[in-house]
């Protein structure tokens, strides 16, 4: 890390006139760094399946129109988008811890060992990730941004990667266990999901830690 200097940024935790959604990767490309991952995971909170985190490297200036929080987007414009950024984006990788192993070692630990293995997967290791609200344990500069997918782009383009691969194989499990929907709430706990594991119990890939399952 030699010739590269720690910033402070000017803008914390959302205080102030908003940034673009560049602001942070524009600053640290100015700093001297070059392999910026932003990182963000998708299902955290759902009843079943996999937690996925996703981290994505843009080239400096490098800017894909119609990037936002997943969360803000519609299924279609994810679609399209997750397109774009496996095509454009200079480096990306997906990481999966699945529901046994979420029990085992709690949801947190799950995610962030989802998130390292989105990181490890990259062809080259980053030299600084930005990170949405997670702090890692790894040998590498990072900055966790809260609400981080709405105000990073490359955060934004990795948590719709997240969202799009774990959707995908919510519907894949839609399949196998056609009684309980997953292929509509993609796991999380609404009322017909609920009445889905009152009727028939838990499958194979729900977390049985969590409430609502045990």
């Amino acid at each position: 890390m030699s010739g590269k200097r720690q910033g402070s940024f000017s803008f914390e935790n959302g205080e102030g006139s908003s940034p673009s959604l560049y602001f942070f990767e524009t600053d640290l490309h100015a700093q001297g760094y070059c392999l910026i991952a932003g990182v963000d995971e998708a299902g955290r909170g759902p009843l079943a399946g996999p937690v996925v985190a996703a981290c994505v490297v843009l080239s400096p200036g490098q800017e894909i129109p119609g990037l936002n929080d997943s969360k803000k987007l519609t299924e279609a414009a994810r679609d399209r988008l997750v397109v774009r950024i496996c095509a454009e984006a200079a480096d990306f990788g997906v990481g999966v811890v699945e529901a046994d192993e979420i029990d085992s070692i709690n949801i947190l630990e799950a995610t962030k060992k989802a998130m390292a293995q989105a990181i490890a997967e990259l062809k080259t290791p980053p030299d600084y990730l930005l990170l949405d609200a997670v702090t890692l344990p790894l040998d590498i500069p990072q900055k966790p941004l809260i609400k981080g997918d709405a105000r990073s782009a490359s955060i934004a383009a990795a948590s719709i990667l997240a969202k799009t691969t774990r959707d995908r194989i919510m519907v894949g499990h839609h399949a196998k266990f056609p009684v309980y929907g997953f292929d509509r709430h993609k796991g999380y706990g609404c009322q017909s999901h609920m009445d889905a594991i009152k009727e028939h119990g838990a499958c194979a890939i729900h977390r049985k830690s969590f409430r609502g399952v045990k």
